[in-house]
């Protein structure tokens, strides 16, 4: 049987015929092309982009010429004008969409900028992605051309003037290629819902006359929509209604804490796919069954370069320093951490999307995403990354059998010294203080650094369980329900004090 069930249209699938060269020659057109699109706008002259095409090393000149940027900066110094429409800021023409982002950090939503021509490369990395499927083992390849049920955020986007505002997933959907519409699930009229309850609600209604093969979505919120349909229909498990389901495909927070639960609700095992899809792009996505990690979509509009997570070019507090040492794709190492700057078809330029990445795999370009620059806990040098996190939490669930769910850290003032407070969603029976050391001693074994300062500044570990709706009630205090919203591994600063004053029952 055919792995795809519906024919792509020629002009994608010529497009998707990009011959393999290396990762350096892919990324250099990747920027030359960026370069030359871009070279009559307000950025491209003042930041001589007709000087750097000329250049005998354009990646070099591109460095040494545009600085480097984080949101506030490119915001407040061009992109705020394009969201007043202003034409040919950092990219041709107008802008017509703006991804509502405020990742799982800021209280306040950020506004990236969305192009017909970022649109169309996310849904070319889609494809491949998909066509990358048929070298999976063991996983029915009919199953493709069957229902993909989203659970992304409303297509009802804002509307002002001149623009669209939104979540990128809602704003995607809103632009679904016609040969994938009828594939597409909840559908155009239940996605625009904007109230994440009715949506829900809606979807455990229409469950029956799907038939759906593919899961796309947060694991919290796909697990709750999984639980909602198993309990209204008094299922066994999901896959009584929805037999074909053999696919889930998942980014932005790790899948191991979620595994154990989700395997509650399976009647058989399925296929978990990776990707990496940021507001700002599609950045990478798993193209093998048994693959380290994701692999770059090094040839589709998207300029990468690395910086070394470090002291010499981060602050205590993630924030990246003036002058950065910057590398480009062949210049990286294996296992080491690296956060990354992206350059886009959306007029995103040389702009720090805040994720800390390694390179399992150089030959193959495969990274796994180890964190963020602000997600990172290091009150005394203890350096634990929300990589060390999963991979403790992960041992810890396998050890005692349990399923844990959410889960997030705070640095805490503890005497003279420091602690690290944990909080813990599981609905399992656990012993806290058990917990708390098991927890305690797996990242004594997984990180140095902590180990040594447990015996110093670090003075103690303190855990409380909680409910998994705990964690869920909280996100829909803040506005934050469903869609593309994550619980945030590491909490600091106002998302801090709001999680302490829900927890004592003040309003936030």
């Amino acid at each position: 049987m055919a792995l795809i069930e519906f024919k792509l249209p020629k002009s994608i699938s010529r497009a998707l015929n990009i011959p393999v060269s290396s990762p350096k020659r892919q990324q250099l057109k990747v920027l030359i092309k960026l370069l030359r699109k871009s070279r009559f706008t307000e950025f491209g002259q003042k930041y001589l982009f007709d000087e750097i095409l000329l250049s005998k090393h354009p990646g070099k000149a591109f460095q040494q010429i545009v600085p480097t940027y984080n949101y506030s900066k490119i915001f407040h110094e061009w992109w705020h004008r394009a969201l007043d429409g202003k034409p040919d800021v950092c990219w041709p023409g107008i802008i017509k969409f703006f991804a509502l982002s405020s990742g799982t950090s800021e209280s306040s939503s950020k506004y990236i900028p969305i192009t017909k021509e970022l649109i169309r490369a996310n849904t070319l990395t889609s494809i491949r992605q998909l066509i990358s499927l048929a070298s999976y083992n063991n996983v029915p390849k009919s199953s493709v051309g069957k229902g993909w049920l989203m659970l992304g955020g409303s297509t009802h986007l804002q509307k002002s003037a001149t623009y669209y505002a939104g979540d990128l997933s809602g704003i995607q959907a809103k632009n679904i290629p016609f040969w994938f519409q009828s594939m597409y699930k909840p559908g155009k009229k239940i996605a625009k819902n904007t109230d994440w309850s009715k949506k829900l609600d809606e979807i455990v209604e229409k469950a029956p006359e799907w038939d759906i093969a593919f899961l796309v979505g947060v694991p919290a919120w796909v697990q709750l929509c999984m639980e909602k349909v198993i309990e209204r229909y008094n299922l066994k498990n999901i896959h009584e209604i929805w037999p074909n389901l053999a696919f889930y495909v998942h980014g932005g927070v790790a899948l191991e804490p979620y595994k154990r639960g989700f395997n509650k609700l399976l009647g058989r095992p399925i296929t978990y796919i990776e990707t990496y899809l940021a507001s700002e792009g599609f950045l990478a996505y798993q193209n093998r069954q048994d693959a380290k990690g994701m692999k770059l979509a090094l040839n589709n509009n998207i300029f990468f370069e690395f910086v070394p997570f470090d002291y010499k070019n981060f602050d205590s507090e993630g924030n990246m320093v003036a002058n950065p040492e910057v590398l480009m794709i062949h210049e990286v190492e294996e296992n080491k951490n690296y956060a990354i700057l992206i350059s886009t078809n959306a007029g995103t330029w040389r702009y720090l999307i805040g994720d800390t990445v390694k390179f399992v795999d150089l030959e193959k370009n495969e990274i796994v995403i180890t964190g963020r620059t602000k997600h990172f806990l290091s009150l005394v040098g203890e350096h634990l990354s929300v990589e060390n996190m999963n991979e403790a939490i992960k041992l810890v669930s396998e050890e005692l059998n349990i399923s844990i769910g959410e889960f997030t850290v705070a640095g805490v003032p503890y005497g003279n010294f420091f602690a690290h407070h944990w909080f813990i969603s599981t609905d399992d029976n656990v012993n806290s203080e058990n917990l708390k050391i098991m927890i305690d001693e797996r990242l004594k074994e997984l990180n140095d650094d902590y180990e040594v300062e447990r015996k110093h500044a670090l003075k103690e570990i303190i855990v409380d369980v909680l409910s998994e709706q705990t964690f869920m009630n909280f996100m829909k205090a803040k506005g934050k329900v469903g869609g593309q919203h994550k619980f945030p591994r590491v909490l600091k600063g106002k998302m801090l004090e709001d999680w302490q004053k829900f927890l004592t029952g003040e309003k936030v």
